[in-house]
């Protein structure tokens, strides 16, 4: 019976543990706008992020089509990469940035195909909060 009560106890406080450690992450859920700058070529697209947890998914609407994306959510830092293509070659674009208090994001964006980096900035035009 202790060893039951013990691993209960234990269960319990792994739960705590994880439901604290999503709870620190923000919601970025819904549209937004992203505007990047890398290697002097300046771009803008619309992307629609659908978050479960720390995990993202959804598109982006860009000058090439849409596209699907994937990424994550580490606190207020935001990772998401999806794949495209320039010239019929295929490429990846990466984003890495950080969320501030007024819903905008900033960082940077790399395309390691090409091994550029820049820049972007991202607005929330309908952000979702849970």
């Amino acid at each position: 019976m202790k060893t039951l009560l013990l691993f209960v106890a234990t269960a319990a406080l792994a739960a705590a543990a994880v439901s604290a450690a999503a709870a620190d992450n923000v919601s970025v859920a819904g549209i937004w706008h992203i505007h990047d700058s890398i290697a002097g070529n300046e771009s803008d697209s619309d992307c629609t992020f659908v978050q479960k947890d720390a995990d993202l998914t959804g598109t982006c609407a860009t000058e090439k089509g849409t596209v699907t994306l994937t990424g994550k959510v580490d606190g207020k830092k935001v990772t998401w990469s999806y794949k495209s293509e320039f010239n019929g070659s295929p490429l990846t674009v990466n984003h890495e940035g950080t969320l501030s208090a007024d819903n905008k994001m900033t960082g940077t964006t790399s395309v390691p195909e090409y091994s550029v980096e820049g820049e972007f900035t991202a607005n929330a035009a309908d952000l979702t909060k849970k």
